[in-house]
């Protein structure tokens, strides 16, 4: 029986492709190779090759990190956001995953998708500026924290994965949500 897919069930499976090969890593021959989908499929989905890939995979996780994310800083409750952030980031980075917008950040695959990485990550800090903001931090040290906290994530995503040890990446989670949650009271 042969598989039917839509354009979303594509996706997910390309952003793993994408976070173990890398950019440059995941040629057309990989992609199909690992998706079992054949290169006019895919090209039927994404005509503009394997940047159309890259690119809609980005606007996948800029979705997620909008509605799980960015969206409740903005609009919730502060600390409640704020907690659920520290949660929601702590199970979507848990399993494994590398953060792929800072994968593409520190190769040659960051000029190519400029625009998208530097939103996310832009976006990101200040949705938690505004959170600790109305959390009663003043606005400068609330962009401070909120470039720490974010930037904190990312090098524990890193350290955790190049130490093979997912426990580090939660306890530097907890860390800098005590750090940011003693600055709001």
């Amino acid at each position: 029986m042969k598989t039917v897919y839509e354009r979303a069930d594509i996706v997910p499976l390309l952003a793993e492709i994408f976070r173990e090969l890398g950019y440059e890593g995941a040629t057309l021959s990989r992609i199909t190779e690992r998706t079992g989908i054949g290169k006019g499929s895919l090209y039927h989905f994404f005509p503009g090759g394997k940047e159309e890939m890259a690119a809609a995979v980005l606007a996948d996780i800029d979705g997620w990190f909008e509605e799980a994310v960015y969206r409740p800083l903005r609009h919730d409750d502060a600390r409640q956001a704020i907690a659920a952030m520290w949660t929601n980031v702590n199970e979507y980075f848990c399993s494994g995953r590398i953060c792929l917008v800072g994968a593409f950040a520190l190769d040659d695959t960051r000029e190519r998708f400029s625009r998208a990485i530097g939103d996310y990550f832009t976006r990101w800090i200040d949705a938690l500026r505004l959170a600790l903001m109305r959390a009663g931090c003043v606005e400068e040290e609330a962009q401070t924290l909120a470039e720490e906290g974010v930037c904190g994530i990312q090098g524990a995503l890193v350290l955790s994965r190049a130490l093979a040890d997912e426990t580090v990446f939660t306890r530097s989670l907890e860390t800098l949500a005590m750090r940011l949650e003693a600055a709001t009271r």
